[in-house]
């Protein structure tokens, strides 16, 4: 008796208690979960525009390359032929941009950035296909851009346009979701999660609102971006350059003195950019016919070079295995870094829709693989690799320039799978870090952003002074 007349209250707090649970889960805020569902969308989504944007830019590639030959064609007419057509190839991007969505030139990552602050505008409907098919023409046009400029944006856009289309009306899931976008373009451009999420917290860490459901939805939009793309492409790194030696302890000094040199490259490749972004603002004055016809000269120009010298033009993916398999000389190599150098800053600086990330690692693995051959010869002792010298030349280019050398460091080792050389690259990548910063060397999407934003200062304030 004194047991069931002990138990008998227990019985209508604990249906209490269970009551109250289930009010507070039907009466909770499911926005938090909104989210992660929305970003697991952006991610799927993403990685679905990714790869197709790459299949489509290598279509045109291999068009260009199946009717543009010696084979097909020869003697003044095949030179005239990949001129013209690749010339209409970048004409149309070109014209696209300036044209629908001037915010869809360049690269991409200043204007994510500068729309994660609320400050460059996000009109998503525009983007996505002036990007897609923009971008589609000026590589495809064997232009020295990158794919993953193009993917990031419209991986960013395409967050924006899910919140905007599932109608959530949290204050930071917009935010959080063009964040998670990002992420996973740069997952879906180079197999690359890890990557995806450093740029975020790291390139992207001033804009960034670190909260716990927007670094979840970035792990999300990653993981779902990397799914897409290793379900579509398989789980290949996106350059098969095999496995190379490691490096031993004892000459780890060698690739600080390698980084430090490339810490006064990318301070000078930057330079070069910023001044030739502004010699063709004075050129074109911001008229459509002037900037396309830039972009059709430019285009043409890099069409004639993939019959002349293909090592020159490009975005630089199916070079860098090339010179990583050895076999050209320090002279050829460093004529083919100068080139590169070049072309990259013509075409980049141009406007064109693409990125300088794909291209910065070529330029890196070049002058690196100089180096290299430079410190074997030098160094015999030490039995040095020149492949790792490339790998860690690409690293170090990518810190000098973006100034992100974490997200470097993993980028290059989850492209190229040598997982071992993490200790060279961050050997590398510091002392290149280090130089730039001590030369004053801006932050290349940094820089670009606050340049944007006063020229559309002064754009604003000219009438009102008028």
């Amino acid at each position: 008796m004194t047991t069931e007349s002990s138990s008998t209250p227990d019985v209508p707090e604990s249906q209490s208690a269970r009551h109250k649970m289930f009010r507070a889960i039907l009466h909770r805020d499911t926005t938090p979960l909104a989210v992660l569902f929305a970003a697991a969308i952006v991610g799927t989504i993403t990685g679905f525009v990714g790869v197709a944007f790459v299949h489509g830019v290598e279509a045109i590639r291999s068009w260009r390359g199946e009717n543009l030959n010696s084979m097909v064609l020869s003697g003044w007419t095949l030179y005239l032929a990949c001129f013209f057509v690749s010339a209409a190839l970048a004409a149309v991007g070109y014209w696209l941009v300036k044209r629908f969505a001037p915010e869809a030139g360049g690269s991409g990552i200043p204007e994510i950035e500068g729309a994660l602050e609320e400050l460059r505008p996000v009109r998503w409907w525009r983007v996505i296909p002036v990007k897609f098919f923009g971008g589609m023409g000026t590589l495809g046009a064997g232009m020295v851009l990158g794919r993953e400029g193009p993917i990031i944006q419209m991986g960013g856009n395409i967050g924006r346009m899910v919140c905007d289309l599932l109608k959530i009306k949290k204050n930071d899931a917009g935010h959080s979701l063009l964040a998670a976008g990002s992420a996973a373009g740069l997952t879906a451009a180079f197999n690359a999660p890890f990557a995806g999420i450093l740029l975020i917290l790291e390139e992207m860490r001033p804009q960034f609102r670190f909260t716990e459901i927007s670094i979840k939805a970035v792990l999300v939009s990653v993981i779902m971006a990397a799914v897409v793309y290793r379900l579509l492409n398989g789980d290949r790194p996106v350059l098969d350059v095999g496995i190379t030696g490691d490096a031993a302890l004892d000459a780890l000094w060698i690739y600080l003195i390698v980084g430090l040199i490339f810490g006064a490259v990318g301070v000078l490749f930057n330079k070069l950019v910023f001044t030739f972004q502004d010699i063709y603002l004075r050129i074109h004055r911001n008229r459509v016919s002037r900037f396309v016809l830039i972009g059709a000269l430019l285009g043409g120009c890099c069409g004639v070079g993939t019959l002349y010298f293909s090592e020159a033009v490009g975005g630089g993916d199916g070079l860098i295995p090339h010179i990583m398999l050895g076999g050209f000389s320090l002279e050829l190599l460093l004529i083919i870094f100068l080139l590169r150098m070049l072309t990259t800053v013509l075409c980049f600086s141009s406007g064109a829709p693409g990125g300088i990330l794909a291209p910065v690692l070529a330029v890196g693995c070049v002058l690196g693989t100089a180096l290299g051959l430079t410190a074997s010869h030098l160094f015999p002792a030490y039995q040095l690799d020149v492949a790792t010298f490339a790998v860690a030349g690409m690293g170090a280019l990518f810190a000098a320039s973006i100034r992100a050398p974490l997200t470097g460091i993993l980028l290059v080792v989850e492209m190229t799978s040598n997982f071992q050389l993490i200790l060279p690259l961050i050997v590398t990548c510091l002392g290149a870090t280090l130089v730039a910063q001590l030369l004053g060397g801006q932050p290349i999407y940094s820089f670009i952003l606050a340049r944007t934003l006063a020229r559309e200062a002064k754009k604003k304030a000219a009438p009102q002074e008028g």
